[in-house]
């Protein structure tokens, strides 16, 4: 922060600030912004973060996300896996214009790239009931 030597109304000294957002601020909303599209069926962050997450008990919403931040611009790359029979361009598309919008609204940066990288696919497959009788 740098103060300018020419006084502004009041005899104040006019005084230059700056705003910078956290790469983990960015990941995070980014990250919420991907897990509320259908189709997606989480964050691939690999096996660092699911140790991590197990070990502390806490969820890292920036997981499978990572970003950076210019002054004025982000680039994200989301690692995501995807449910098993969606149309995966589709998904992507939607994913990409989720976190465009929650980031640009949110923090006021410019989304210059948000690139999919589809991890892998999971299969939910019904719970049957395998009690002995």
């Amino acid at each position: 922060m740098s103060v300018d030597r020419e006084p502004r109304e009041g005899g104040e000294p006019q005084v230059e600030s700056s705003i910078r957002i956290a790469d983990d601020v960015v990941g995070t909303i980014a990250g919420i912004a991907a897990m509320e599209v259908d189709g997606v069926a989480g964050m691939s962050g690999g096996f660092a973060a699911e140790v991590g997450e197990r070990m502390t008990g806490k969820k890292n919403l920036s997981k499978g996300v990572k970003v950076q931040v210019g002054e004025k611009e982000v680039a994200i790359d989301l690692y995501i896996i995807v449910e098993f029979g969606v149309r995966i361009p589709e998904v992507a598309t939607r994913v990409q214009e989720a976190v465009k919008r929650a980031v640009e609204s949110m923090t006021g940066l410019e989304c210059v790239e948000v690139n999919i990288h589809v991890q892998g696919v999971s299969f939910n497959e019904p719970e049957d009931d395998y009690r002995v009788r």
